[in-house]
């Protein structure tokens, strides 16, 4: 399970990576042929829209995998280990259920709708930059069901109460 974990980080930070850096540098091109040319790459404002949300989504499955998804941990970190495990655990099946719902499920349909829509400079089926929702759909998933797994096994630290059971043994 680990080996998987350490393989999707590995490929989503090269991905996010990668991304980030093409954003740089189209965003470089737009300003030098927009004030040096005179002459605005419009291509290339548009690609830069696009994979803005695409590193917004492999940074989104990164986070889930890491479990740093907001929360208040006042509450929980007060309760015992069972009790942080079962919210723990909940809060992942959450986490998968909007996967599910919202990146797959309404991902797979947006996509569908999309892809007879035309992009204005690039030429390209719309479609075609939203098939990044339930890819990541797909990764959230996947991390919400390693972390459900490594939560029930203890591999992931939980809060105070994990701390004190560990010391009291």
């Amino acid at each position: 399970m680990s080996q998987l974990r350490k393989l999707l980080n590995t490929i989503l930070n090269v991905l996010a990576g990668t991304s980030f850096l093409a954003m740089v540098l189209l965003t470089c091109w737009q300003v030098f042929t927009r004030y040096i040319l005179g002459n605005p790459s419009s291509w290339s404002e548009e690609l830069v829209a696009y994979l803005f949300a695409w590193s917004s989504l492999f940074g989104a499955a990164l986070v889930t995998g890491e479990r740093g998804h907001m929360n208040i941990p006042i509450l929980v970190e007060k309760m015992g280990l069972g009790a942080q495990k079962a919210l723990a655990i909940f809060g992942e099946l959450v986490a998968c259920t909007f996967a599910v719902v919202i990146l797959l499920y309404g991902g797979v349909q947006i996509v569908s709708l999309a892809m007879g829509q035309m992009t204005s400079s690039l030429g390209v089926p719309v479609g075609v930059f939203y098939i990044m929702l339930p890819v990541c759909g797909v990764l959230n998933l996947i991390y919400t069901v390693l972390n459900i797994i490594d939560i029930a096994k203890g591999n992931i630290k939980l809060g105070a109460a994990d701390e004190t059971e560990k010391e009291g043994r």
